[in-house]
């Protein structure tokens, strides 16, 4: 088949940690599920994902999260068009392990003045670390694209910020441009289309809060 006709990532709908950050203190950010309000996102992003890829089938890689995994299954994509794997260098970016939310909101200040590519969570990852990862999944991607039999779509159900890092690496971002765009909201999709001339395009872009300075001028 060669290179897919669309590339469509999703961020996982609204988990427990985005409905209240003090459970950061007792769960694993691994193991947050989805909310009510989560799962109705997920099924509504699910009613558009079947409109888009309708009888195509799809070759899925998600998160080894568990509100990535409950994302996918509220999908509710046929499962017989639907190949799916866990990948586990699409997951968040690493913020240690039970957290000190003190710390941890001290951290997020820390990082917002910082930059959010630059900046290391003291017993995690920095945006650095998750957009080398990132690049390499996209070497094992392209691989994958040069199977006779490969499928049409490609489904990547990730994480806000992984996102917004696959994207910096596919289209060559400046880490300027990175640091001016927020995340999607949870549920939210943008899709890379297969143009004629061989290149993808974003549907839709990120939403902007600031203007990119030049190459090299330093964080926001």
């Amino acid at each position: 088949m060669g290179r897919p006709q669309r590339i469509v990532l999703i961020r996982h709908g609204e988990s427990q940690g985005n409905a209240d950050d003090s459970i950061y203190a007792r769960v694993p950010d691994h193991a947050l599920e989805l909310t009510a309000e989560g799962l109705r996102q997920a099924r509504h992003a699910g009613e558009n994902l079947r409109k888009v890829f309708g009888e195509e089938r799809v070759h899925a890689f998600v998160s080894p999260y568990r509100r990535t995994w409950e994302t996918f299954h509220a999908l509710r994509l046929d499962v017989w068009r639907v190949e799916a794997r866990e990948e586990p260098r699409l997951r968040e970016q690493d913020w240690g392990n039970w957290q000190d939310l003190e710390d941890i909101h001290r951290q997020r200040k820390a990082r917002d003045a910082y930059g959010h590519f630059f900046y290391r969570f003291a017993m995690g990852e920095s945006g650095a670390d998750v957009y080398d990862r990132v690049g390499a999944f996209l070497e094992t991607l392209h691989r994958a694209f040069d199977k006779p039999d490969f499928p049409p779509n490609v489904l990547l159900v990730t994480h806000g910020l992984t996102m917004r890092l696959f994207c910096m690496r596919w289209f060559h971002w400046t880490v300027e441009e990175f640091e001016t765009l927020s995340n999607p909201s949870n549920g939210e999709t943008r899709m890379l289309l297969l143009q004629p001339d061989g290149r993808y395009s974003i549907d839709r872009p990120f939403e902007r809060w600031a203007t990119p300075g030049p190459p090299g001028g330093g964080c926001l």
